[in-house]
């Protein structure tokens, strides 16, 4: 198939029913929160076992007598003198139970990272093929996902032994003196090319062919090697790609907004390049026949899967008040002991909003506010799907931060002064997204335990995308409010 037609299949694939789809993406931005979940429940365990054994008390008095850190530029030996107080007031926390905590949650967390990612791969892949197929996307992905995940894992595997080999036989090949070192540069540049060329299509092979990885690896190179061609125009199509977003990346950086970036390549990039190298690998199997193709506008979609997003985020909240009110009491519950976990550092450790503010601007911070916020409510609640707990988990933290923050703070007013306009829009959204979690994971551990049906998991991300959504709109009136509003209102009366 020609470059040009398969990505106009793609964009226009990915146009027809994009929510059919881009949930599963969503679930890969979301291992972020299935990890951060286990890190922060690893440090639970530590404190629970500092707490018993009467650590934890110790630990607080020795911060209560620390003081606040002097400023390192003006008081550089105070600083240094301070940073060795700091370590003393840590040591009854260096103890074998929490390294074996420690290093136990770290094997844990890359463990399970690694088997979610395959998984989420072969999901998104088996989406692709089955939405180039005129198939219910999601449906077609959790099949794939349930499938395929073993023979993803495994060319995990199989190309990190690749790279590991090519490296070393270069390295043997570098001790031969001069030449040996052009050679094995040479080689290894080739040899890594051809390694990513075969290893880029061997997932699709594996989906598309229904064969392990082995037989998808092979047929991968067959492919690359009877289509050269077209398997150029990818690899030419994914570099453009990813040098395209890290040009605007990069940008956007200089201008100060770093947040939220990661879901234009969550959400736009990675989608088509997966579709384009499928349409190309399955086209030539003659495996695809794609759905007709989108005639209506982009801004009239656009403006209708909005007006939706804000239906489904408003019937959501009206009909699952359980999970909401189980959202609640968590981030409530979390602000309120991260407000007495934080009672040493009161006085120790201060935080200002109005220091905060400094060198504030609105737009940067209302562009920053808002990507971090919806990305935050994109992977907490996708990371819910996992069995709800990192949902929960998450939930509780954002709420820990909270508490700890207006514990520290020098002036509580103005903290509260500064957060009421946005927070009454922020808060609430948040909340709604920690609900969408725990939707997802109870309708996951029903479809597990054979009472619910692969549809109904899907439906359940399908309307779990239009709600974020939802609150993508809510997060992003909050941002704004709180890059224009927020900091300057309050400050003639406080």
């Amino acid at each position: 198939m020609r470059l040009d037609r398969a990505v106009s299949t793609a964009w226009h694939v990915l146009r027809n029913r994009p929510s059919d789809l881009l949930p599963l993406y969503v679930l890969g931005l979301a291992i972020g929160g299935l990890t951060q979940a286990g890190v922060l429940l690893g440090a639970a365990l530590i404190g629970l076992y500092l707490s018993l054994t009467g650590r934890l008390e110790t630990i607080r008095d020795n911060f209560s007598r620390l003081g606040g850190p002097p400023d390192p530029e003006r008081a550089p030996d105070a600083f240094a003198a301070w940073t060795e107080s700091l370590g003393a007031a840590l040591e009854p926390a260096m103890t074998l139970p929490v390294g074996v905590i420690g290093i136990g949650t770290a094997l844990a967390v890359v463990l399970v990272a690694v088997l979610t990612t395959a998984a989420v791969t072969a999901g998104r892949l088996a989406g692709s093929l089955g939405r180039l197929r005129d198939e219910r996307g999601l449906v077609a992905g959790l099949a794939g996902a349930r499938r395929y995940w073993r023979s993803i894992l495994a060319l995990y595997v199989l190309e990190l032994v690749a790279w590991i080999g090519l490296t070393l036989l270069a390295v043997l090949l570098a001790q031969a003196g001069p030449i040996g070192v052009l050679v094995a540069v040479l080689g290894w540049l080739v040899g890594a090319i051809s390694v990513r060329a075969i290893f880029a299509f061997a997932p699709v092979a594996v989906v598309v062919d229904e064969t392990g990885a082995l037989s998808g690896l092979r047929y991968a190179a067959s492919y690359v090697r009877h289509r050269p061609i077209e398997a150029a125009g990818y690899y030419l199509v994914a570099i453009v790609a990813f040098v395209g977003f890290g040009v605007v990346t990069a940008a956007l950086g200089r201008l100060g907004v770093a947040a939220g970036t990661g879901l234009g390549y969550a959400l736009f990039v990675l989608p088509l390049l997966d579709l384009v190298k499928t349409t190309l690998y399955g086209g030539g199997r003659f495996a695809i026949d794609p759905p007709a193709r989108v005639e209506r506008s982009l801004v009239g979609q656009v403006v209708r899967g909005l007006g939706r997003s804000l239906r489904e985020l408003f019937g959501f909240v009206k009909a699952a008040p359980g999970v909401h009110t189980i959202a609640t009491v968590t981030l409530v519950g979390g602000v309120v002991a991260g407000w007495f976990l934080a009672a040493p550092l009161a006085g120790a450790v201060e935080s200002s909003i109005a220091g905060r503010l400094v060198g504030h601007s609105a737009p940067v911070a209302a562009a920053e506010f808002f990507g971090n916020n919806w990305t935050v409510a994109l992977t907490m609640a996708f990371a819910g799907f996992f069995a709800v707990v990192p949902a929960i988990v998450t939930l509780a933290f954002n709420g820990l931060a909270i508490g700890v923050v207006a514990r520290t703070e020098v002036e509580l007013a103005e903290l509260l002064a500064f957060m009421a306009p946005h927070g009454v829009i922020e808060l609430p959204a948040i909340v709604v997204a920690g609900a969408v979690g725990i939707f997802l994971g109870t309708t996951w551990v029903r479809t597990w335990r054979g009472s619910g049906s692969r549809l109904e998991l899907a439906d359940a991300l399908e309307r779990a995308f239009w709600v974020l959504l939802g609150i993508g709109i809510l997060l992003a009136i909050a941002a704004l409010i709180e890059g224009f509003v927020s900091p300057y209102y309050w400050r003639p009366f406080l």
